[in-house]
């Protein structure tokens, strides 16, 4: 197997609009030529604009230089375009800045606001957003959110600072505390809920399996309202969708959740039904300086609950 050479990351392609250039390593295969290629690897995009980006220059080399349509097709190589979403949805909804330093950026996201570029969400994302609003192309996030949970984001503004910060979250050294509007089911207050979490196979969907937990949460009751508890969440680990699946997994599924307990349809967003859960606190001491930060989200759930 060829193996790459690691170096440091240079784009030959600016940043538009808040979105760096996409990359990919062409894997080892025989096709008559690069458009070939991307007509089989993106059966999604009509064959008619892959040409048209290719005719324009628009997709290009590590040195810069552009492919046309008949440029031959080489393994390992490594070719770089800006990804577009035509049909982008709009959002009636905004970020809130709430501290900007040198370093950092602690963003406030609403509801139904992916985190970073992905699928079909790219200028209307909360990093695309940041990046244009601050005039920062290297703005990165230090970890990650659901696209369908609101709440605080930590970015860094320089790639030297990414490293400190997210060793924050890998070294759970991050006081993170959620709220959750799920259903009701009594249980002994507060619940230290630790399981193991996995893929669910041929799935984006994680579920709860047998064997040495590697996720961990505690779990408070704050109200309750009939059938419906107000839940305060301070997880220790990161797991994708972990919450969901958690409280799914305890029989108090979150109100509003289209993936669990039960993967429903895919549906066009109804903006007057967020999923309701929302990064709530922040808090860590500051591995540049020192400092003591404690932030707070001003997004907020349905509660008391809508029928």
């Amino acid at each position: 197997m060829t193996r790459r050479r690691t170096s440091p990351l240079v784009r030959p392609l600016p940043s538009i609009n808040g979105i760096n250039p996409s990359y990919l390593w062409l894997p080892a295969g025989d096709w008559p030529s690069l458009f070939a290629f991307l007509c089989q690897r993106f059966p999604h995009l009509a064959a008619d604009g892959i040409a048209r980006r290719l005719t324009q220059g628009d997709i290009v080399d590590d040195q810069g230089q552009a492919f046309g349509l008949d440029s031959p097709y080489r393994p390992h190589q490594r070719i770089w375009y800006h990804r577009q979403v035509p049909d982008e949805p709009e959002l009636p909804f905004a970020e809130r800045i709430l501290f900007h330093n040198e370093r950092i950026v602690i963003a406030d996201k609403p509801h139904f606001m992916a985190a970073t570029p992905a699928g079909r969400h790219l200028q209307n994302t909360l990093l695309t957003r940041l990046r244009k609003r601050l005039n920062n192309p290297e703005l990165s996030p230090a970890h990650r959110l659901d696209r369908e949970t609101a709440g605080l984001m930590l970015f860094t503004t320089q790639p030297q600072w990414r490293g400190p910060y997210q060793q924050l979250f890998q070294d759970r050294q991050v006081d993170k505390e959620y709220l959750a509007v799920a259903n009701y089911q009594h249980h002994d207050w507060p619940l230290d809920y630790a399981c193991r979490l996995e893929k669910q196979p041929n799935s984006f969907c994680m579920q709860v399996v047998a064997g040495e937990a590697n996720s961990h949460c505690q779990i408070q009751l704050l109200e309750r309202q009939q059938d419906w508890g107000l839940y305060l969440l301070r997880p220790s680990t990161g797991k994708q969708h972990q919450l969901r699946v958690q409280m799914a997994s305890l029989g108090m599924g979150l109100k509003n959740d289209p993936w669990y307990p039960i993967l429903q349809d895919e549906r066009p967003d109804d903006w007057q039904r967020p999923l309701q859960l929302q990064a709530k606190t922040l808090a860590f001491t500051d591995p540049i300086d020192g400092q003591e930060h404690r932030f707070h989200s001003q997004q907020l759930l349905q509660w008391p609950p809508l029928d």
